[in-house]
C-alpha cells in the first residue's frame, strides 16, 4: 500500500458555503478548483450527472490540477433513472463518449449512482453491467455502482458485480442501507453522515476509525465492523477512493483534509 493508494475528497467544488470558510475570503470563483484540488486528493464531479459538457471542459479540468489528482464523474441520470436499465446502451455510450477521456490520467471512477427506489432485479442489473465499456478511444474505464435499496443486500447482486469487476459504493448514511462488501480492483466509499456541529464534519475517534478502515481497504482487506452479505473479496492491494458527500457539506472539506492528515 503507497499512500497514493488512498484518494479523499469531496463533492465538486463550487458550493457557496464554503466561500469564506473552505475557500479564502475573495478568493477568484474562476480558480475554485485549482484551490480544492490542492487540499484534498480527489473529487467527485455532481454536474455530469444533470448535463452534459465539451472535451474542452474536461481538459481544462485536467489543466487546473495538480498532478496525481483523481476526478470521479457521476454517470448521467439519463442512464440510470430509466425504467430498463438494460436499454441504457445508447445514454451510456453517449456519457462516455462526451470527452471525459481529455482527463487523461486523472479520470478516475464512473460513479453509476441508482435511484434509492430501484429495486434490485438480477436480469435487469446484469445486462447493465455488461453495457459497461472496459474502455474509450483506448482509455481504460473503472465503474462504480451505488445502490440504496434493501433488496440488494444479497449474495446474487455482489457475485453479479464481481463478475463484471464492478465497485460496489459503500454508501454511510442514515437514509439508506449500507453494503461494504469488495466487489472490483478499487474501493469506492461514500461518507454521508457529517455534522454540522463538529468542525471537521466528524469526532476525531471516528475519522482515526475511517483511516484505519481506509488502510485495510487499500491493503486489500475487508474491514471489521461493516455490513457484508457475501464472503470476503481475495485480498488484494486496492486504489481506494472515499469522498465526503451530502451530510453536513459546509463540514465537507474540513472532513476531508482532516482524514488525508490521519492518512499521512
Amino acid at each position: 500500500m503507497t499512500a497514493s493508494s488512498i484518494r479523499v475528497g469531496i463533492g465538486g467544488w463550487t458550493y457557496e458555503p464554503w466561500r469564506g470558510s473552505f475557500y479564502p475570503d475573495k478568493w477568484p470563483q474562476k480558480r475554485e478548483l485549482e484551490y480544492a484540488s490542492r487540499h484534498v486528493t480527489a473529487i467527485e464531479v455532481n454536474g455530469t450527472f444533470y448535463s452534459s459538457f465539451k472535451p474542452a471542459t474536461f481538459a481544462g479540468w485536467r489543466a487546473a490540477a495538480p498532478d496525481g489528482f483523481v476526478f470521479a464523474l457521476k454517470a448521467s441520470r439519463y442512464c440510470v433513472t430509466r425504467k430498463v436499465l438494460a436499454e441504457a446502451g445508447e445514454s451510456i455510450a453517449r456519457f462516455v463518449g462526451q470527452g471525459i477521456v481529455e482527463l487523461g490520467e486523472m479520470l478516475g471512477p464512473i460513479l453509476w449512482q441508482l435511484p434509492a427506489t430501484r429495486k434490485f432485479d438480477a436480469e435487469d442489473i446484469a445486462a447493465f453491467l455488461k453495457l459497461l465499456p472496459a474502455s474509450e478511444a483506448g482509455v481504460p474505464l473503472r465503474h462504480a455502482i451505488q445502490v440504496r435499496h434493501e433488496s440488494f443486500a444479497t449474495s446474487e447482486f455482489i457475485t453479479l458485480c464481481r463478475a463484471a469487476g464492478v465497485a460496489i459504493v459503500h454508501g454511510d448514511s442514515a437514509d439508506y442501507p449500507a453494503l461494504a462488501d469488495v466487489s472490483g480492483d478499487f474501493v469506492y466509499a461514500r461518507l454521508e453522515d457529517a455534522r454540522e456541529e463538529e468542525p471537521a464534519g466528524y469526532e476525531p475517534a471516528a475519522l482515526d476509525r475511517w483511516r484505519d478502515v481506509a488502510r485495510e481497504w487499500a491493503a486489500g482487506g475487508s474491514p471489521d465492523g461493516l455490513p457484508y452479505v457475501a464472503d470476503p473479496a481475495p485480498k488484494q492491494p486496492r486504489d481506494t477512493f472515499i469522498f465526503m458527500i451530502n451530510g453536513a457539506k459546509v463540514r465537507a472539506p474540513h472532513a476531508a483534509m482532516a482524514l488525508i492528515e490521519r492518512l499521512v
